[in-house]
């Protein structure tokens, strides 16, 4: 019989990411972290960037340390980044497989953590659909052991957030005066959280989240947004704009959510509606898309895309945090 767990709420999680001298140990929340914090891994990201053709940045700084990705949701993108980082920083990397876990067989996610930390793992990489899973682990583990967020429920994304960050810092080189759109199912969506975490502690001028009612978050949830249901009105004069991917299952399924045809007519980025944004705006999508649903396959594909150069720091923004949580651990 499968164990059916319950987490704690995930109040006060910030508290639990840095370490006694104010080092990064724990990466599971933008929410919290100073700005210095958030540029100095974007700093250290910048570090990693190659060019497509040149070779790839590599180090030896995490030899002699082991990664487990523990992936109990699936994940294209996040997964295959945090593999390539940590092998080209040199660390023994261990995937697990979700399918074969001994979670599924009933074992509870502590017991598993602490097999893997008797493996001497030394930094867990977790993504869970429930709520509440990375602080739970990072409350439990050994001293010398990292947790990083990559993945949890609808609430946090956080190293998807420093690559969107980074990302808008390429195209923009700065936050201060920028008005950032982020359309699509914003009450769902762990993205939009930890971007907009991000943004605000940076000092974006203006965000501003679009959706359809039913898909909204609650206003109190994000104070320092701009909540519009209108797509022209959130577009006017925006310098970066990010869809989000709308889930296909719940379209139809909840009252006030738009059939898909209604959904793209209201709410896909199209070349069209990008005439109102800024002349320079960028287009930005965290992946998977549905082409012709939350962005027209052509925009997409477009020089204002910088989909692309997601995926790519995505790589660099992990190898960063990888990074950072082991000199911590040398300095415990």
């Amino acid at each position: 019989m499968q164990v059916i767990e319950a987490f704690p709420p995930t109040e006060n999680v910030a508290n639990l990411q840095l370490n006694a001298d104010g080092d990064l140990r724990h990466l599971l929340t933008l929410q919290g972290l100073d700005k210095s914090i958030l540029i100095d891994l974007l700093d250290d990201a910048q570090r990693f960037v190659t060019e497509p053709g040149e070779p790839t940045a590599r180090s030896k700084s995490l030899e002699g340390r082991t990664v487990a990705n523990l992936f109990f949701e699936p994940s294209t993108r996040t997964r295959a980044s945090f593999d390539l980082a940590g092998k080209r920083l040199g660390a023994d990397v261990l995937n697990l497989d979700v399918n074969q876990s001994s979670r599924k067989k009933g074992e509870s996610i502590l017991d598993t953590v602490y097999t893997l930390q008797a493996m001497h793992v030394d930094i867990m990489v977790v993504r869970d659909a429930s709520a509440g899973v990375p602080s739970y682990i990072a409350r439990h583990v050994d001293d010398h052991v990292s947790i990083l967020n990559a993945g949890e429920a609808e609430v946090s994304h956080p190293t998807q957030g420093l690559l969107d960050l980074l990302t808008i810092r390429q195209r923009k080189g700065r936050f201060e005066n920028l008005t950032v759109a982020i359309v699509g199912d914003i009450m769902h969506s762990r993205v939009a959280r930890s971007a907009a975490q991000g943004l605000t502690t940076l000092g974006v001028g203006e965000l501003r989240l679009i959706s359809p009612p039913a898909l909204a978050p609650d206003p109190d949830e994000m104070p320092n947004a701009r909540l519009l249901d209108n797509l022209d009105e959130g577009l006017r004069d925006a310098d970066v704009v990010m869809a989000l991917r709308i889930q296909r299952e719940r379209i139809g399924s909840l009252d006030g959510i738009p059939g898909i045809d209604e959904y793209y007519a209201n709410y896909g980025i199209s070349a069209e509606r990008m005439k109102s944004a800024a002349s320079d705006a960028i287009v930005m999508h965290p992946g998977p898309m549905n082409r012709g649903i939350e962005i027209e396959s052509a925009l997409a594909d477009s020089r204002a895309s910088a989909i692309t150069r997601q995926v790519a720091n995505g790589v660099a923004v992990r190898m960063a945090v990888l990074e950072r949580v082991c000199k911590s651990m040398d300095r415990r």
